[in-house]
């Protein structure tokens, strides 16, 4: 382990609580609980905003794999922090075959990417159509962060309704997807549901979540579930 990495792990490990990592490692299986600090999301955060600032951290983001789930969402936070789109994607692409689970995936999303929108589209086409699950994952992220308000078009969801997926976190991620798309563009989503354009499981969850949602009408709701594949 090199100098710098020795120094963020003992800066993690003095934010330890140890109570909030036996609860959250119920939350992620994916990761073996020993390699989980137990730094709760806020003061990982604060300590990301001021370390991403330092020469340190520029080193630090060069070294990959990580040891643990802290480091990894550490980094991310820090790639978060850049300000040149170019510079970023280029540190994210290189992170995401390092990104074994749902959390660190969905924890990261660059400032820079908001105004480079048509840009980062261009590199979603590609991250969708990966063989790598956490890649597919944070490639919906991105669609539906970015992409389900001024900007959004009929594309994107068929973009999403061609993943093709055993893998549960992807899956899990497009019914998710789907239930924010009903939520913010209805009529022009809801095609998708009822034509039936998903697998069994994924369509009967974004269902589910849908269902739960507050952004959903009762009216449509109702319809919703009549919609539910048996």
């Amino acid at each position: 382990m090199s100098n710098i990495e020795t120094k963020v792990v003992e800066s993690l490990f003095s934010m330890q609580d140890l109570e909030y990592k036996r609860f959250h490692a119920k939350l992620i299986p994916s990761v073996q609980e020993e390699l989980i600090i137990g730094v709760r999301t806020p003061e990982l955060r604060k300590y990301a905003k001021d370390f991403a600032k330092t020469d340190e951290a520029k080193e630090y983001i060069k070294i990959l794999p990580h040891n643990y789930y802290e480091e990894n969402n550490l980094h991310a936070f820090i790639l978060e922090q850049i300000k040149d789109y170019d510079e970023c994607i280029a540190e994210v692409e290189r992170f995401l075959p390092y990104v074994d689970n749902w959390a660190t995936c969905d924890m990261m999303a660059p400032k820079v990417f908001q105004k480079n929108r048509e840009r980062l589209l261009e590199k979603i086409k590609i991250w969708i159509k990966a063989d790598d699950t956490y890649t597919i994952r944070f490639a919906i992220e991105m669609l539906m962060k970015y992409f389900l308000d001024d900007t959004f078009d009929v594309m994107y969801p068929e973009m999403v309704a061609e993943v093709n997926s055993e893998e549960y976190y992807v899956n899990m991620m497009m019914a998710w997807y789907f239930a924010t798309a009903l939520a913010k563009q209805y009529d022009l989503t809801l095609p998708f549901i009822e034509n039936k354009k998903l697998d069994k499981w994924t369509h009967n969850k974004a269902i589910q979540k849908s269902v739960e949602s507050r952004r959903i009408t009762y009216e449509q709701k109702d319809y919703l579930r009549t919609l539910k594949i048996k």
